[in-house]
C-alpha cells in the first residue's frame, strides 16, 4: 500500500525552448509553480527549503529537457555544510522531475536583503551533475558551490565542467501562508561562435531584467521572458515541453529492491514477525510489506 498524496495540477507548468541571434544563443525558460507547490506539500518543506528545492527542481526540469534521449536521466545533487545538509533532484528527457531536501524543515532568519536565505541554508558544499545516457558509465561533473544560491552555482558548473558560457536565473516566491506563489527560471547558453556584439547585447539585456519571480508576477509567461532576454534579436521558438513532479516508484520496484538484498536478510525480516515499511525519499510514498508478502518475495529469490 502507499499513502494518498495531494493532487498536482497537470498541464500547467511548461518549458519553452528557443534560439536567438541566428542560432548563436539557445535559451530554455520555465514556469514551475505547480511542480514546486506539489513538492512543498508532499515533503512538508519550510519556506527556505521550498525555495532551495524549488530552484533545483526548476533547473533539473530544464536540464532534463536538454537531454537528447527521452529516457536519459540527469541528477543534480548538492551536499553541503549548511543546515539543509543536501538536495537531490532527478529529471528525464521529458522534463519529468522529482526531488527532495535532506532536512526539509530547516528554518533561518531572512537574509540581509530580506529574502529567504537559500545561500545560508546551503553554505559551502559540492554540486554534482550526473548524466545517465544509457552508456556503461554515467557522466559525472562536480564543482564547489560558489554562493549556495543555486543559479550562480549552476552558471559556474556550466563554465567549468561543460565549458559553456551560460546565464542561469531561478526563483521561488512564497505567499504569506507559505504556499508557492510563483516559481520558474531560465538557462541561456552561448554557442562557441557567438559574436561579441551579441554577447554585449545579452549582458545589457540580462543586467536590466528584474528577478524571474517579479517577471512571472507581472504576468510574463516563459515566452515573454525569452523575448525580454533576447530583446533586439531574432527569436525562434522551437517547442513547448510540459513539466511536472513525477516519481516512478511503485510497490513492484520496491519489491525488486528487497529481492536484491538476498535470502538471509529477507528471512531475518520474516523471523522478526513484523511488517516492514519502505519509504521513497523522492515522493514520500510509504510501502508496507506484511510477513506474508515477505514470504512470497522469498520464493522469488
Amino acid at each position: 500500500m502507499s499513502c494518498s498524496k495531494p493532487e498536482q495540477k497537470k498541464g500547467v507548468d511548461y518549458i519553452i525552448r528557443a534560439t536567438g541571434a541566428n542560432h548563436q544563443v539557445r535559451i530554455f525558460a520555465a514556469t514551475t509553480r505547480e511542480t514546486v507547490e506539489y513538492a512543498r506539500q508532499i515533503h512538508h518543506t519550510s519556506p527556505v527549503a521550498t525555495a532551495a528545492l524549488g530552484r533545483l527542481l526548476t533547473a533539473g526540469a530544464i536540464m532534463g529537457s536538454m537531454q537528447k534521449g527521452e529516457d536519459d536521466l540527469i541528477t543534480l545533487q548538492i551536499k553541503c555544510s549548511g543546515p539543509i545538509k543536501g538536495l537531490t533532484v532527478t529529471s528525464d528527457g521529458k522534463a519529468r522531475v522529482k526531488g527532495y531536501a535532506d532536512n526539509p524543515v530547516v528554518m533561518l532568519p531572512p537574509s540581509k536583503a530580506g529574502k529567504l536565505d537559500v545561500g545560508g541554508a546551503l553554505d559551502m558544499g559540492v554540486l554534482s551533475v550526473i548524466k545517465d545516457m544509457g552508456l556503461k558509465e554515467p557522466y559525472v561533473g562536480q564543482t564547489h558551490l560558489v554562493s549556495g544560491e543555486i543559479a550562480e552555482d549552476l552558471t559556474y558548473y556550466f563554465a567549468t565542467s561543460e565549458q559553456v558560457n551560460s546565464s542561469v536565473a531561478l526563483g521561488v516566491l512564497m505567499e504569506k501562508d507559505n504556499t508557492v506563489k510563483q516559481a520558474g527560471g531560465f538557462i541561456l547558453q552561448l554557442m562557441p561562435f557567438a559574436e561579441e556584439d551579441v554577447i554585449a547585447k545579452l549582458e545589457k539585456n540580462i543586467g536590466a531584467l528584474p528577478s524571474v519571480t517579479t517577471m512571472l508576477e507581472e504576468g510574463n509567461r516563459p515566452e515573454d521572458i525569452i523575448q525580454r532576454v533576447l530583446d533586439g534579436m531574432d527569436v525562434e521558438i522551437m517547442d513547448k515541453i510540459p513539466t511536472g513532479f513525477e516519481c516512478n516508484c511503485s510497490k513492484e520496484r520496491v519489491e525488486r529492491a528487497i529481492i536484491s538484498i538476498g535470502r538471509d536478510e529477507i528471512q531475518s525480516m520474516i523471523d522478526d514477525g513484523q511488517p516492514i515499511e519502505v519509504n521513497c525519499h523522492f515522493c514520500s510514498s510509504h510501502y508496507i510489506f506484511t510477513v506474508d508478502d515477505l514470504e512470497e518475495i522469498l520464493k522469488k529469490v
